[in-house]
């Protein structure tokens, strides 16, 4: 059941607003991405929306100042971070969100670049009172893709059990309900979010029409994502598995989502078992098989960097982040 399903369409004689919200610190691709929404703003149909702002919640401390000067109708927050803090992304999701005027908010990243209608697919359902909340599918602007998103991309049902904000839009009230991005995470603070939500009763409709591109970046970048994801995905467990706070969820049934990052860490708690019995190792072989069309030694190590993220994110503020941290430092004395 959608939450608040009765809540009212925007008629046809005042259509909706929306307001699209990109968060940035040094980001090369913003430029690109506020001229690819910007022809989209000019073109939507205004039956749909009546108006669309851009607003950039920038962490940059002035040095995209050129970019921002070239787009003079772009809406800019500087946003000062906070002392002890070098990733704010939910902090500055907060914010755009908080500053937006728009009936519908919009989120999509730096370095996209959307499909011309994109626009108005991901806001159409919205906008004619059929759903609260909507999802697009996300590509790659070269060949190479994550393969957490190539999968998710080829099997999303017609409800999503979970989103990122790379592509995404919902009502206001639905930010309202759930009380915004959790702002102690580093990474993963989108994926709370959106668990949160389908808890709270809303769904989140799938729209494959709504598409965006993005760079990925190398196999570099691409393996940092895959550690910064994990440790998001270790908090998200240790807040909604293992914590006690107002906001778990604990009776959050798992789904597609939760096989790679649950399997591949207790796989990796499970190596001393190889010492004794080598053929632990040969269960390898079934994710290799599985991913055999796609790059399968790379995606086994892809996913290896993934589950020590979740280890660590598992772990990050407990008994044993600190005695672990001990261990390292009397290895590293002994060396």
């Amino acid at each position: 059941m959608n939450a608040d399903s009765g809540s009212p369409r925007w008629p046809d004689s005042d259509s909706a607003t929306a307001s699209v919200v990109i968060v940035s610190k040094d980001e090369p691709g913003l430029a690109g991405t506020l001229d690819r929404l910007a022809e989209q703003v000019d073109a939507v149909p205004d039956e749909l929306l009546r108006s669309v702002e851009i607003i950039v919640v920038d962490a940059s401390a002035g040095r995209m100042q050129r970019v921002r000067d070239a787009r003079p109708n772009v809406r800019w927050i500087d946003f000062e971070q906070p002392d002890g803090r070098s990733t704010t992304i939910a902090h500055q999701r907060n914010i755009g969100v908080r500053a937006a005027c728009g009936d519908i908010v919009v989120f999509t990243d730096c370095g996209c670049v959307p499909d011309p209608r994109w626009l108005e697919e991901i806001t159409r359902p919205i906008v004619r009172g059929e759903e609260q909340m909507t999802c697009g599918q996300t590509g790659a602007t070269g060949s190479s893709i994550p393969y957490s998103m190539e999968r998710a991309s080829a099997r999303s049902p017609v409800y999503l059990a979970e989103c990122p904000t790379i592509n995404v839009a919902f009502r206001r009230d639905v930010y309202d309900r759930v009380g915004g991005f959790d702002e102690s995470f580093t990474y993963g603070s989108d994926i709370d979010f959106s668990w949160r939500v389908v808890h709270a009763g809303f769904r989140i409709r799938f729209v494959p029409d709504a598409r965006v591109a993005h760079d990925w970046g190398g196999a570099s970048r691409q393996i940092r994502r895959s550690y910064a994801y994990g440790r998001g995905r270790g908090h998200l467990y240790r807040k909604h598995v293992f914590g006690t706070g107002e906001q778990s969820i604990h009776k959050r049934s798992l789904n597609v989502h939760d096989a790679v990052p649950l399997a591949y860490p207790l796989y990796l708690l499970g190596l001393p078992v190889a010492l004794r019995r080598r053929s632990y190792l040969l269960l390898l072989a079934v994710p290799l098989w599985r991913s055999r069309w796609q790059r399968p030694f790379w995606t086994l190590f892809e996913h290896f960097v993934l589950a020590a993220g979740v280890l660590a994110g598992t772990v990050e503020g407990t008994e044993l982040e600190g005695w672990i941290d001990n261990l390292r430092r009397q290895l590293r004395g002994r060396t």
